[in-house]
């Protein structure tokens, strides 16, 4: 299945809404420290409701670390910067979709990482700022998703 690795996440109701996107996908959650959040905090665990038990969600203490864990062979960067859009990609499984933190987006370091495949954007109205991450995060699942057929879905 489809890897979401969030890079310093810091507003805790987007990352329990991720948890429950990767339960109700199948897709495993990787965080990258430091977290804006205690995992425990009430807005997560309201956002996520009853899903945490059913997500695969690992934390890691940096992104050399997740990287490790993750042994990806293609990642792809999300930033509003970029020209390829995420609809012109044939996704794999095993893909890592990598997004920045609330409100900065990654930065060009992470960025230009030599494991970074390829960088996308999600297409919307100029003179924008960008999504809202869970929901950036939900479209792009869900396109992936569906180009595998939905596999393992009812």
């Amino acid at each position: 299945m489809f890897r979401i690795l969030y890079y310093e996440p810091r507003i805790p109701p987007n990352t329990g809404n991720a948890i429950r996107l990767a339960a109700a996908t199948g897709a495993q959650l990787h965080l990258v420290e430091p977290l804006g959040f205690d995992l425990s905090d009430a807005k997560l665990r309201r956002a996520g409701l009853d899903y945490h038990d059913l997500a695969d969600v690992s934390v890691h203490t940096d992104l050399e670390a997740a990287y490790k864990a993750l042994d990806p062979v293609r990642v792809f960067a999300f930033t509003t910067g970029a020209t390829t859009s995420y609809a012109d990609i044939a996704y794999e499984p095993g893909d890592v979709f990598l997004f920045g933190p609330e409100p900065t987006g990654l930065p060009e370091h992470v960025l230009a990482d030599r494991r970074v495949t390829e960088r996308l954007r999600i297409p919307m109205q100029p003179a924008r700022r960008s999504l809202n991450l869970a929901n950036s995060t939900a479209i792009v699942v869900y396109e992936a998703w569906r180009q595998q057929g939905y596999a393992g879905g009812v």
